[in-house]
Formats: structure tokens, C-alpha cells, sequence
């Protein structure tokens, strides 16, 4: 059974607090393990979840600020000291190339992983995964920045029940999820005869961004948006000022944009209450809307499944 589901490592923005480590997240996708922005002591907070270094298949980075990349060189010796055997992709924005040559290298150490280093080098830029593709999408930042999405293309489920109906099984079912029928004794059964609608899912990983058009890009119909909001409405020209967003403003996108769960996440250190964050989102979002916590996990919601009629 495929898992879909994030692992919070941490929550606080630029410093970390005694409630708060830096920056850190991973996505469970199927096949896919995805470390996002590794802020320091990512490497420490993994311990305290069932994910390894072992498990992870990609690493993906917004920008070169510190609280998202510093446990970037811890991260990748533990791969190398825990000897991972398969490739680890890694994207990061091509003009922070010179600053993940140096994280990647920051000390002396035993190199035995293997590292595929895929930069973004442009807006809209996207990689193949197995379940579809991941796209990246620029994001408005004092340096520059990419948010990342995961899409899966629509698809179709199987109605066991037509299936038998009809006297088709084994391979035959893969035959006809592919070329889209079947001739069985002079007539053609239709996929769309023995099947339903199956909407893909997709997920949004927005971080430190003013309001662009990036953004509405990444969330739209994200059943799962993780984003910024790194301060309150109180101080809405601060965020416009330094390129980020209020919860406020992340929860109109996700209205906006039509999100299913809503995680909110990357706090100033300046507000120690998360339930602020949850009042001034709840007021724009009616949506689940999600507070993210250090070591918590955030499940995908269920596939939307349209009735078979």
C-alpha cells in the first residue's frame, strides 16, 4: 500500500527556540522520500522519527538561506556514513550552485553516496518521477527562490465487479488500462465501461515568498499546501518588506486556489502562541486548516473518488 504523508521536523523561521528547530520536512510519496529545506539540526530531528537517512530518494532546496539549508552538510555525510546505495537526487536553484558546493563540502569527510545533482534553472522546470512529475516554480524572495509541487496525473480505477462481468482478468486488465479497450468475442469493452475517474493528487511546498503569481501556481487544487506564514496580519508591511506572508494571506491562496488541507508553518520566533496563526487563518480558510508542529505527521487526505454513476 502506497503511503502519502509528511513528517514535520521543524517549524521556526530564521532562529530556532527552545519549542522550535529550524526548518525541515519529509514528504512520503510512494517511491519517493523527499527531504525538503534541511534548516540545522534536520539531521538530529530525523532520530526522533521512523525516517532514515537511508530512506531518502531526493533533496530539495528553496533557497540558500540559512534556516533552510544549513543541515544540508550534515544530511549528506550521514548518507555517505550510513553508505545509501542508491542515487539521491538533489535540487536547489542554479544561481546557489557556488553556496551548495561549499554546504556539500563544509568539512572533511568520507564521500561514498552518490549525489544527483539537478539544479532549477528555470520557472516551470520539472523533473519525472514515477507517480508523474515534480515542477518547480519561482517564488518572490530577496534571493532567488523555488517552491516545489508534486503532481499525479489523473487516472482511472478498476470496478472489480464489471471486470468479472465481462470475463477479464490477469494481464488482460493492464492491456485495457493501456490502450483504453478490449475486443473480446467481436466486441470492444471500453476502459470507461469497467472503470470510474480516478483524480490525481497533488501536493505544494511554498516557503519564504511576498504574493506572486508563483504561489497561486503551486497551490492550485493542492490537496495538501504547506506553506509560510511567517507573520501575522499586525505585521503585514514587515512581510511585504522582506518577501514573505502573513497567515492571513496564506489562508485566502488556499481559499483562493482551492487547497483541501492547509498546513501552516516557518513562525517567527517573535510569536510564541501557535494559536494565533490558527484564529487570523481560520477567518479567510474553511478548509482543514493545520498548525504545524515540530515531530508531527500530517497525513494526505484521501483521494477524491467519484461514484461509479
Amino acid at each position: 500500500m502506497s503511503m502519502r504523508e509528511l513528517v514535520v521536523l521543524g517549524t521556526a523561521s530564521q532562529a530556532p527556540t527552545r519549542l522550535r528547530n529550524h526548518n525541515g520536512y519529509v514528504l512520503r510519496w510512494d517511491d519517493e522520500v523527499i527531504l525538503f529545506d534541511p534548516g540545522e539540526g534536520s539531521q538530529r530531528q530525523l532520530l526522533h522519527t521512523t525516517v532514515t537517512a537511508t530512506d531518502l530518494t531526493r533533496i530539495c532546496v528553496t533557497h540558500f538561506h540559512g534556516d533552510h539549508c544549513l543541515g544540508l552538510p550534515g544530511t549528506i555525510q550521514r548518507l555517505s556514513l550510513d553508505r545509501v546505495a542508491h542515487p539521491v537526487a538533489v535540487h536547489f536553484p542554479a544561481g546557489g550552485t557556488e553556496y551548495f558546493a561549499r554546504l556539500r563540502h563544509a568539512t572533511s569527510f568520507y564521500e561514498t553516496a552518490e549525489l544527483a545533482v539537478t539544479p532549477i534553472e528555470a520557472d516551470g522546470q520539472r523533473v519525472a518521477l514515477s507517480c508523474g512529475f515534480m515542477e518547480a516554480r519561482r517564488l518572490r524572495h530577496p534571493i532567488e527562490t523555488y517552491g516545489y509541487r508534486l503532481i499525479e496525473p489523473d487516472g482511472h480505477r478498476m470496478l472489480p465487479e464489471k471486470l468479472a462481468a465481462y470475463g477479464i482478468a490477469g494481464p488482460a486488465v493492464g492491456e485495457l488500462i493501456r490502450v483504453g479497450h478490449l475486443d473480446l468475442d467481436g466486441r470492444r469493452v471500453t476502459r470507461d465501461e469497467v472503470s470510474v475517474p480516478r483524480p490525481g493528487q497533488r501536493f505544494a511546498f511554498v516557503m519564504d515568498t511576498a504574493l506572486c503569481d508563483g504561489v497561486y501556481a503551486l497551490a492550485e487544487h493542492a490537496d495538501l499546501l504547506v506553506i509560510e506564514s511567517t507573520f501575522l496580519e499586525s505585521e503585514a508591511a514587515l512581510a511585504a518588506e522582506v518577501g514573505h506572508l502573513t497567515a492571513a494571506q496564506a489562508a485566502r491562496v488556499a481559499t483562493e486556489s482551492g487547497v483541501r488541507r492547509l498546513v501552516l508553518t516557518h513562525f517567527s520566533q517573535r510569536y510564541p502562541d501557535p494559536r494565533r496563526f490558527h484564529d487570523e487563518a481560520r477567518v479567510h480558510f474553511d478548509g482543514e486548516l493545520i498548525i504545524a508542529e515540530d515531530l508531527t505527521t500530517v497525513q494526505v487526505p484521501p483521494r477524491r473518488v467519484p461514484s461509479a454513476g
